[in-house]
């Protein structure tokens, strides 16, 4: 126990970089574990369990409000003990007693307080609190739990018990038999319903990106050549990337818009989205080659290397919204800072980043947004197009100097193993699509990383100078195991195959549940928590079960694997008509259901020269077909039989369940077969 004299509590042991923010608050925290469920068990005190991220405003402004607060830190210490809980570290906590919340009839959110009994149960709870509220709130929750105990523990109990039944047992029907073109035709329309024909994206606000839906419409215009996908798809990602919510100045997008206009983000910048979103963007190029697309792609990468990449190569969680307690203030400009850094840059500058002597946000701000297309723009002003970009080019440079002087957001340094294993699919799907060998290089390092400080004999979720203790969940061996499928395709090096192929037997293993034929969230050897939640929905983050489901396909094929195949069907069709209902929701599942509607495509390269034909191929948009090679011999059960004769610099076999077209020893020869 620590004296009352010391600044600092114990979570200055964490490796969290939220739970170190608290680290010198006045309040007893704890780390979630079983020193702090036990003394709670010994005093007879309610526990209080408040989670919430880095990068969270809320959590910020209750922190400096409540948490730093000694008078009500005395009310905390007194009556409760106290845990704090990184969300992002421990998604498994924050799924329980999020549902929890919601139970109750509240809204969800973070900060997110939880009252909980010592046994783990919730029995009231809500996000954020004013301070008074807050003290008056805590002093309340002490009173009904020494007086009201069999009330409380009676809700309690209730409430675990729901919290421990199984979602699925709400969701899943056998209703399907098949993966239907009308069955895409449906979620295609339901998008299309719910979409902002003005500004792109869904018609609400706030407006979040949630790549996946857009990546599902673009293999439906693939598909079936529909045209109208594709344009929804553009006018999406023209406007999010015009818009406040893309970083004009140094590239990468913010976590959402506030406004249905993608113009105001909330400013804090999300590995997990720009991770995504360099996947959308480098899809979208390989379609149309519109140079718009390819500029988002490298200036995302270029402040993803400059702003989030660790010196081995690791890769940060997030930056924070405020810097100096005033959210986005490193991002926006008065007009007067513009003037001063652009003095010697043409006028029409302000007018095509929609800046304003008054200012066009808060408090005479700026946030930097284009107003229109270069080539409309260029037009009116009386200007070539190029000698535009070259403007802009240098004016983004001035303002990057200038910026970097300012004292910069809050930094989340923690290293997670699915955000990362997300990224390289982004930087792998980025070179593919241009071809930059640097973006390869990047998300090998990466992987290198990953295996040198979060793996031994399983994987870790967090590592910040050291690796946490904790297993990763489903969604970090999931998107891991895909990881490795999109390089093992990208450089046909079979280490990678083989280590996806011994991480999906070990997730078999150690998550999956025999009696629903799914995934559990949480592996077999997890410490135990009032509820194991399986996750089935998408978020801003894919569901993982529908990660892994694709990972089974997947493999499936590459590993001639048909139980793997057959399991992926198999969590697919249990829950279609969900997918068909509301793919908003399920997107990444819409996109295996494409998957398994359309006959994936097996591409087999042979001979010493394979590395530049494969890039030729995989700069097409090719999202049916899955990628072999062999430079020399591979037991890989579709290579065994394939040559390359001597006098061809290799050979392309394109084939469909097994069955192969004939050899061909052109991309554009291959490129025919396909179609």
């Amino acid at each position: 126990m620590q004296s009352k004299d010391q600044k600092t509590n114990r979570l200055i042991n964490a490796t969290s970089p939220y739970l170190l923010q608290h680290a010198n608050n006045p309040v007893d925290w704890y780390e979630w574990g079983p020193e702090a469920l036990e003394k709670a068990k010994k005093e007879d005190k309610p526990v209080l369990v408040s989670i919430g991220y880095s990068s969270c405003h809320w959590c910020h402004v209750m922190e400096h409000e409540s948490f730093e607060n000694e008078d009500i830190a005395a009310i905390m210490n007194e009556h409760f003990v106290s845990i704090k809980v990184d969300r992002e570290e421990r998604p498994d906590i924050d799924q329980i007693y999020m549902e929890a919340v919601q139970a109750m009839g509240i809204n969800g959110g973070w900060p997110l307080n939880v009252f909980i009994t010592p046994d783990q149960k919730p029995f009231y709870g809500g996000t954020y609190f004013p301070p008074q509220n807050w003290s008056q709130l805590l002093l309340q929750i002490s009173k009904v739990y020494r007086e009201k105990r069999s009330e409380v523990n009676n809700s309690a109990d209730d409430l675990a018990r729901r919290l421990a039944s199984s979602d699925l047992d709400r969701y899943r029907q056998k209703s399907n038999t098949e993966f239907t073109d009308k069955g895409i035709a449906k979620m295609v329309d339901a998008l299309q319903s719910k979409f902002d024909k003005k500004w792109g994206g869904m018609d609400k606000a706030p407006k979040f990106v949630m790549p996946t839906q857009w990546q599902f419409l673009l293999r439906n215009y693939k598909k079936v050549n529909d045209k109208n996908s594709l344009d929804m798809v553009e006018l999406t990602l023209k406007k999010m990337a015009m818009g406040g919510l893309y970083d004009q100045v140094g590239g990468g997008f913010a976590r959402y818009s506030v406004d249905g206009e993608w113009f105001a983000p909330h400013f804090e910048k999300m590995l997990y989205d720009n991770a995504q979103l360099l996947s959308l963007y480098a899809e979208a190029y390989s379609i149309t080659g519109d140079p718009f697309y390819k500029r988002i792609v490298f200036e995302t990468i270029e402040w993803l290397g400059r702003e989030m990449t660790n010196k081995d190569g690791g890769f940060y969680s997030a930056l924070d919204a405020d810097s100096e307690g005033e959210e986005g203030k490193f991002y926006v400009w008065t007009k007067q800072e513009w003037d001063s850094v652009l003095s010697e840059s043409p006028a029409w500058l302000a007018q095509y980043y929609n800046i304003t002597d008054e200012g066009n946000w808060e408090h005479g701000n700026n946030i930097m947004s284009m107003v229109d297309y270069d080539h409309d723009f260029a037009r009116r002003i009386g200007i070539d197009e190029k000698e535009l970009r070259q403007e802009l080019e240098s004016a983004k440079k001035l303002l990057l100097k200038a910026r970097d002087k300012r004292i910069r957001p809050g930094l989340d340094d923690k290293v997670l193993t699915g955000w990362n294993a997300m990224t390289i699919q982004g930087l792998v799907d980025a070179y593919l699509a241009l071809g930059e060998p640097v973006f390869l290089e990047m998300a090998v390092a990466n992987m290198d990383f990953i295996e040198a400080h979060l793996i031994d004999d399983k994987v870790y979720r967090s590592h910040k100078v050291k690796r946490s203790n904790t297993e990763g969940f489903l969604e970090d061996y999931g998107y891991l195991i895909g990881a490795y499928i999109s390089l093992y395709q990208a450089t046909f090096d079979e280490k990678h195959l083989s280590k996806a192929n011994h991480w999906l037997e070990y997730t078999n293993r150690n998550f999956f549940d025999d009696s629903e034929g799914y995934y559990h969230f949480s592996s077999n050897n997890s410490e135990q928590l009032i509820a194991r939640k399986k996750e089935i929905f998408d978020n801003v983050i894919p569901s993982s079960n529908g990660v892994m489901a694709r990972n089974l396909f997947h493999l499936g094929i590459i590993l001639d694997r048909e139980e793997w195949r057959s399991r992926a069907a198999s969590m697919l069709l249990q829950i279609s008509h969900l997918v068909e209902d509301e793919p908003a929701y399920m997107s990444h599942w819409a996109i295996l259901y494409s998957e398994m509607n359309t006959q994936m495509a097996e591409i087999v390269l042979v001979g010493k020269n394979i590395d530049e034909a494969n890039l030729a191929l995989q700069r097409h948009y090719l999202p049916f077909a899955l990628f072999m090679g062999t430079r020399t011999q591979s037991e890989l059960p579709l290579l065994i039989d394939k040559v390359n004769p001597p006098d061809k610099d290799y050979t392309i076999y394109v084939c469909y369940n097994k069955t192969c077209k004939l050899p061909v020893h052109s991309v554009d020869e291959a490129l025919a077969q396909l179609k």
